[in-house]
C-alpha cells in the first residue's frame, strides 16, 4: 500500500506553489496535480489556471493537502482574520478516495490550525455536502442571505 501523507503547508504554500513539492519535500509537479484534482473532482473549481492557483495559494492563510504516494488526493484551504471570521474554501477529495475519512482529516486539520482554531465564527459554502459538514459541527444558517458579486 502506498504511503499516505498529510501536508500542513506554511502560509502561502511556497513549496507547492513555486517548486511543485509534494511529500517529503520532493518535486512532484504538485501544482499541476492540484489543478487536475480540482478539474476532475470539483465542478466549481474547473479550469483554474496555474497562474491563478499560484495567486490563490499565495494569499491563503491555511493550506492542507493529502497525498497517496506522489498523487494528491485531497486539498483544502482557509482565509481568516485570526479572531472574528474565517472561511473554508476548496475542500476536495478525489472521487476514488472518498469514503475513507480523508475529507474529515482535511477539515479537522484546517480547524485545528493555529490561525483558525480560535476564530469565533467559521463559514463555508457547499452545494451538496451539507450532511458531511454537519458531522463536523457546521450548522445550516437560514437567517442570513448569501450575496455574491461576480466579476
Amino acid at each position: 500500500m502506498k504511503e499516505i501523507s498529510l501536508i500542513k503547508h506554511a502560509k502561502g504554500a511556497l513549496g507547492l506553489r513555486v517548486f511543485g513539492l509534494g511529500p517529503n519535500l520532493k518535486p512532484t509537479n504538485g501544482l499541476i496535480k492540484l489543478q487536475k484534482l480540482l478539474n476532475t473532482n470539483a465542478f466549481w473549481a474547473k479550469n483554474r489556471t496555474i497562474k491563478d492557483l499560484k495567486k490563490c495559494l499565495a494569499n491563503s492563510d491555511v493550506i492542507v493537502s493529502l497525498w497517496v504516494g506522489n498523487e494528491i488526493v485531497g486539498f483544502g484551504r482557509a482565509l481568516t482574520d485570526g479572531v472574528y471570521r474565517g472561511v473554508l474554501w476548496d475542500i476536495v477529495i478525489d472521487q476514488n478516495h472518498q469514503g475513507n475519512g480523508f475529507g474529515k482529516l482535511i477539515v479537522r486539520n484546517l480547524l485545528s490550525s493555529k490561525k483558525i482554531k480560535n476564530t469565533k465564527k467559521l463559514y463555508l459554502m457547499t452545494t451538496n455536502k451539507k450532511l458531511f459538514y454537519s458531522q463536523l459541527d457546521f450548522k445550516e444558517v437560514t437567517c442570513q442571505n448569501l450575496l455574491v458579486r461576480e466579476i
